[in-house]
């Protein structure tokens, strides 16, 4: 069924090796290769992954120990201050050098934190009152933990929020890929069909050469009328006409594509399609399951829920009952003689309850969590209407996919009707028993329906590739097309 196909296809290639040059035939996946490098629309969403991967690296960061050192080397103060023992002032100075360590540990299971805390100063101090100078070690050590109470785990819900937004971005990484896909497919397919349209048009204006040839032969030998000559001219003429606008907008479907794929514009390539169909078999009730299990965009729908669901977390916190506990013990010591700053250490201990009670609040908070509730029922009605998408538009291919079978049988089968009706009428026109204008006719019958073929099969592939997306499995090769990052979720 596809030989005389196959041979076209061999001829055209043909046709345009011999003319290149120094043209590049490029195939379908080395444009997709090179649009993969070179898309503004790719580059874009692979920055913005490296944006949020960042936010949740760094977060998780924050989530370790953090250690801190604060230096204080020179302080001094000469001040006059009021003593409420002598009611009188006194010019003192202070000389004081400090220094503290910190270290702090955030508690992301219960939105705690817990930290050490060493403050270590030296601190030289003279009163005018009196004649010495007093010089001393302080050296201050503690434990504390402070833990919210009554309320969410804030730093749960954040971790939480990155990991759906680097999720997010995944996505919209791999739904932006098969995009391109589609699109340098389609741009691709576009550049085949003009080139088969420069090639049916070549062919047409080759036959007419030959037409307007033996008409003028026959017209000199007095064997055809001079009129016929006139419309062999006119036919030679408007096929020559078509053949250069067909030139035209191939030039202009190759700069499409090179501007698409990221090509120099200025560069010379034809594109090397196999136009030959193989029926693809495709079952609708697994494509439908395989669909509704893998599609990115309905993970992006249930990410935009929790999204909203955090969203109601957090508006649910406003003006809310909540508390805090803070526990703090440590060692305080002091001396003149650095050695013995803990020679007499006094304890430090610190409980600290406090409480936020709401009181009234006009309704406040209960309009902003019923907002909120909004939300969340408009998420999920937007996840089932995708779904729902999501299943007629593979019913939708699928019996694209069963149509245009059937129309590629039939176009075959077009084109060799009028290539026999044209060849036999051809004879006729040899003979004299046809006019040039008639034989016109079934030439452009011919071309059309060789156009007709070209575009059935274009778009069989073009339904392939949309089925391929649309289920997230490659039908041909019978292999998921799902990101390995995607099925872990």
């Amino acid at each position: 069924m596809n030989k005389k196909v196959l041979l076209f296809a061999l001829g055209f290639g043909l046709l345009f090796s011999g003319s290149l040059g120094a043209q590049q035939l490029i195939k379908l996946q080395d444009a997709l290769l090179i649009a993969s490098k070179n898309s503004p629309d790719i580059k874009i969403v692979q920055l913005n992954l490296v944006q949020t991967q960042q936010l949740l690296l760094a977060t998780e960061a924050s989530y370790k120990a953090n250690f801190r050192v604060n230096l204080n080397p020179l302080t001094y103060s000469n001040d006059r201050v009021f003593y409420a023992l002598d009611n009188e002032f006194y010019n003192t100075k202070n000389l004081k050098s400090s220094g503290n360590f910190n270290i702090s540990q955030r508690l992301p299971w219960t939105d705690g934190t817990v930290s050490l805390t060493n403050t270590l100063f030296w601190q030289q101090s003279s009163i005018e009152k009196y004649s010495d100078i007093t010089r001393k070690f302080n050296n201050n050590v503690r434990l504390q933990f402070d833990q919210p109470l009554f309320t969410y785990n804030r730093m749960k819900l954040e971790l939480n929020t990155l990991q759906l937004s680097f999720e997010n971005s995944q996505l919209n990484y791999n739904i932006q890929m098969l995009s391109l896909e589609r699109s340098v497919t389609q741009q691709f397919y576009s550049v085949y069909n003009q080139q088969a349209r420069l090639q049916i048009s070549l062919e047409e204006y080759n036959n007419q050469k030959i037409n307007f040839e033996i008409i003028k032969n026959k017209v000199e030998g007095g064997l055809s009328r001079l009129e016929e000559l006139y419309q062999a001219e006119l036919n030679l003429a408007s096929s020559k006409s078509a053949w250069e606008n067909a030139k035209v907008s191939l030039d202009n479907a190759k700069d499409n594509f090179k501007m698409l794929i990221g090509m120099d514009i200025f560069s010379d390539v034809n594109v090397l399609a196999d136009p030959v169909v193989d029926s693809v078999p495709v079952n609708l009730d697994e494509a439908i399951k395989l669909a509704l299990e893998n599609r990115m965009e309905l993970r992006q729908r249930q990410i935009s829920i929790e999204n909203a669901q955090a969203s109601l977390t957090q508006t649910m916190a406003f003006n809310e009952f909540a508390g805090n506990l803070s526990l703090s013990v440590g060692l305080l010591g002091d001396n003149e003689n650095f050695g013995k700053i803990f020679a007499a250490p006094n304890d430090n201990e610190q409980i600290a309850l406090s409480l936020q009670i709401p009181i009234f609040d006009w309704g406040e908070r209960k309009a902003r969590i019923k907002a909120s509730q909004t939300s969340i029922e408009t998420q999920q009605v937007n996840y089932d209407d995708q779904k729902n998408t999501i299943i007629q538009t593979i019913r939708q291919t699928y019996r694209n996919l069963q149509n245009l079978l059937n129309q590629i049988t039939i176009a075959e089968q077009n084109v060799r009707n009028a290539q026999l009706t044209y060849d036999i009428n051809h004879e006729r026109y040899v003979n004299g028993d046809l006019t040039g204008m008639d034989l016109n006719l079934f030439q452009n019958q011919l071309s059309s329906k060789k156009l007709d073929l070209i575009n059935a099969q274009i778009n069989y592939k073009l339904e392939i590739l949309n089925i391929k997306i649309q289920s997230l499995y490659d039908w041909e090769t019978k292999t998921s097309i799902v990101p390995t990052d995607i099925k872990k979720k």
